[in-house]
């Protein structure tokens, strides 16, 4: 017996139904009752259409306002007491205010007042990491010796009513217990979260027999740290705990994704539950290794569709893998490697995307009928791929994908590109001769806030209702404002706000040749920011500048260092939708070349600070530690080719954030960047901690404003997070600035902390008794 189902659904809505109308709740145009009934909405097509393409049932529980791990904190009763909620503060109030941080002016999760009671200061927001090697983030529960767990919220059981009275057979996700403590973050030494799993079993329990209760056969239970190199007390943890799950009277079908299980294979084979799911793109290896082991009384899903890329799936190949597993199984059920969140909706409303390449793609929706495509062949029943087949071929050959320029330009690179032409030490004394910068030099991350005139003017400039001079002089208008806003709060390296750039990666993919982009194939990074992921098709390369003008113009409005701003080659891989023909290595070493081109081009126009973004380089990290040291020795590499062509007083930056680094401090080091500016806000400088015990050679801009809360810090939270830092880092080596770019703040959040910021810095300056001529 063959079934299809989903690991989960996109759940912004194909026209971002989810990221405007949080946005509008935020600012108070939008009451709770509404919100939660577009959520409704989209919910009941979502499932319609997984019916409409057959799959035999429904996901129930994918959905989120904001994160699915957020979801399981308030399930799971173990929101932190630090943000002192009392019992008549509504749910979604409370689940906002742990996404976004309560301000210490309101009171309130957003502008508008909330019913928190709070502390003095607001409570920050929860951290926010990446899940697992994706870009999505998810929020860091918080764990204490004293956690205690209780079933606490019933939207999920409301869920299920939904789908039910819908008509809809349901198979609802959880969280596994395992992967949810391992994902949480242990706030004291004395804490170790794995201890906790005694009292949290039972709340499962709870929720099993509530589903149960609720006529649900099936329960996706995802567990996929089964898929890392886990201790033993973790590993020992999982019979016991599914032992007693075991018994709730559901069907659970365990899950794992994104690599290979390896000796954790046998583990995931024998555990008491009714299913097991594997990832069979990214270990298919295991596929006959998983048959062998695992009961044949037991349900084998296959992971057989990629849910992290957009590329159409080559049937053949897939029938071929699965036809030995249908002859062994009893039943065979068929799904995407993973959740389907990693990519867009569909491809119905791309219009604009030329014929050829759109029939090389698949999305969400066009994966679940390629899972009922394979479902009907394992059936027996009649199937037509040619045209699929020709697509595959077409992809193969097409001359769009290949160019020969750029294999040339690859066979004949000198040994030492990827090396500056002096160490750290010599470059240091030589640019802080060049900028005489004070201690404690004040900066941003990038962008500054794109406001409804930019974001105008773009929409009319891509309509072509406002021509190239006009878009050119509205853009010039902003990065004036954002200049003379800069030099009026007394920042010391500025940066011209990038008004002009639709997104970080999507800017650059514009302009680089083997790049194509989508109308609506946005994709969620959190909450509801999304992106727009790029199309890598084939070799890149850089026909002209891309930034050079935009920062000449900002560096002649003022005499001030002028950042030239650029996304490094690890992060346009990472945040792009990567072709799957050539290894992931080589294309970075495309982008990397294309890169140095623009820095020393920047380079040659004279400014002189420039700065690569890398805020993927974690999250590219494989999941497994004997594919890392491989990953980390190319990824730096492509970063150090993209930067070493430059002269010594050239300083080069990096920026990175929501992750954890201390894993790859050496990697980071080897990056060999003048200075890199992390995001340590929400950890209350824990991360900073790591570079400090690393002995980091060069400088460092500990972010002190998380830019993802509407909360503006006070100067003194600024400084006491700045005085955390001159423990670990030496104050010479520090910088100052917030944790990322200002795109999602308003120009009213953003003048009065970067106000702070420059007084948390001018405090720290007399503190320390550093000046600047005992800095140079």
């Amino acid at each position: 017996m063959i079934h299809t189902h989903t690991l989960g659904y996109p759940r912004i809505g194909a026209q971002r139904e989810l990221k405007f109308a949080l946005e509008q709740h935020w600012r108070g145009e939008l009451a709770e009752e509404e919100l939660e009934a577009v959520g409704r909405d989209l919910r009941a097509r979502h499932w319609a259409a997984q019916r409409a393409a057959g799959l035999d049932y429904v996901t129930v529980g994918d959905f989120a306002f904001y994160d699915h791990v957020a979801n399981h904190i308030q399930l799971l009763g173990c929101e932190p007491a630090r943000f002192h909620f009392t019992a008549d503060t509504p749910e979604l109030t409370r689940y906002f205010a742990l996404a976004r941080g309560v301000d210490q002016a309101t009171q309130g999760t957003v502008e508008t007042e909330s019913t928190c009671a709070c502390g003095p200061h607001g409570s920050p927001a929860l951290e926010m990491t990446k899940w697992f090697d994706t870009n999505y983030h998810y929020l860091v529960p918080e764990f204490l010796p004293e956690t205690s767990f209780k079933l606490a919220s019933t939207r999920l059981f409301d869920e299920v009513d939904q789908a039910r009275a819908l008509g809809h057979p349901v198979k609802t996700v959880l969280l596994g217990p395992l992967t949810f403590l391992w994902l949480g973050k242990e706030k004291v030494p004395a804490c170790n979260r794995l201890d906790l799993l005694e009292r949290l079993l039972p709340v499962y329990g709870e929720i099993l027999a509530r589903l149960k209760a609720l006529q649900v056969e099936w329960v996706q239970i995802d567990e996929p740290i089964l898929s890392l190199d886990l201790p033993p007390a973790w590993r020992q943890a999982f019979e016991a705990a599914y032992s007693r799950l075991a018994s709730g009277g559901v069907k659970l079908l365990l899950t794992t994704y994104f690599a290979p299980l390896q000796e954790n294979l046998r583990l995931a084979c024998q555990l008491p539950v009714a299913g097991l799911h594997v990832d069979g793109v990214r270990a298919p290896e295991e596929l006959s290794g998983v048959a062998d082991w695992l009961a044949t009384h037991k349900i084998l899903s296959v992971g057989i569709v990629d849910g992290r890329n957009i590329w159409r799936t080559d049937l053949d190949a897939a029938l071929t893998r699965l036809r030995p597993l249908a002859v062994l199984r009893q039943e065979l059920w068929l799904a995407p490697s993973c959740s389907l969140l990693h990519v867009p909706v569909s491809l119905e409303g791309e219009t604009a995307l030329e014929g050829e390449l759109k029939s090389w793609l698949a999305f969400a929706q066009e994966k679940l009928d390629e899972l009922n495509e394979l479902k009907r062949a394992l059936k027996g029943e009649a199937f037509d791929w040619q045209l699929r087949r020709a697509a595959l071929a077409n992809r193969c050959g097409s001359e769009r994908v290949h160019d020969a320029g750029v294999a040339a330009r690859e066979n004949e690179l000198p040994l030492n590109i990827d090396q500056r032409a002096s160490p750290f030490g010599i470059r240091q004394a030589k640019q802080r001769v060049r900028f005489a910068l004070p201690p404690y030099p004040t900066t941003t991350i990038g962008s500054f806030p794109q406001t409804a005139n930019i974001r105008a003017a773009r929409a009319a400039f891509r309509r072509g209702e406002l021509g190239a001079a006009g878009y050119g002089d509205a853009m010039r208008e902003e990065i004036a404002r954002v200049v003379a806003s800069q030099e009026r709060l007394g920042l010391d390296v500025l940066v011209h706000g990038e008004a002009e750039r639709n997104d970080m990666v999507e800017y650059f993919g514009e302009q680089l040749g083997g790049f194509a982009f989508t109308r609506n194939g946005w994709v969620q990074s959190y909450g509801s920011r999304c992106v727009k992921p790029p199309i890598i098709y084939g070799d890149v390369s850089r026909p002209r500048p891309m930034t050079v003008a935009w920062s000449v113009y900002a560096q002649s409005l003022t005499q001030k260092p002028m950042k030239g701003m650029l996304t490094g080659p690890v992060t346009i891989l990472q945040w792009s939708f990567v072709r799957d023909d050539q290894p992931r290595e080589r294309t970075a070493l495309q982008i990397a070349l294309a890169i140095r081109d623009e820095v020393l081009d920047l380079e040659e126009a004279n400014i002189g600070i420039i700065q690569i973004d890398e805020p993927a380089l974690r999250e590219g990290l494989p999941l497994r530690q004997a594919a890392r040291k491989n990953y980390l020795a190319w990824a730096t590499r492509a970063f150090r080719i993209a930067t070493a062509g430059v002269r010594d007083a050239t300083q080069i930056h990096t920026h990175m954030c929501y992750a954890e680094f201390n894993d790859i401090l050496p990697a980071i080091a080897a990056l060999d960047a003048d200075v890199i500016t992390i995001e340590t806000s929400r950890s209350d400088m824990e991360l900073l901690r790591g570079f400090g015990e690393f002995c980091y050679p060069n400088e460092i801009g500990p972010g002190v404003y998380d830019i993802h809360s509407p909360r503006v810090p006070t100067v003194e939270q600024m400084t006491g997070l700045l005085e955390k830092a001159t423990c670990v880092i030496p104050a010479e080596n520090l910088w100052v600035n917030p944790d990322c770019g200002l795109k999602t703040r308003d120009w009213r959040e953003t003048e009065a902390a970067l106000a702070n910021l420059v007084e948390a810095a001018k405090r720290m300056r007399a503190r320390t008794g550093l000046s600047g001529e005992n800095f140079a």
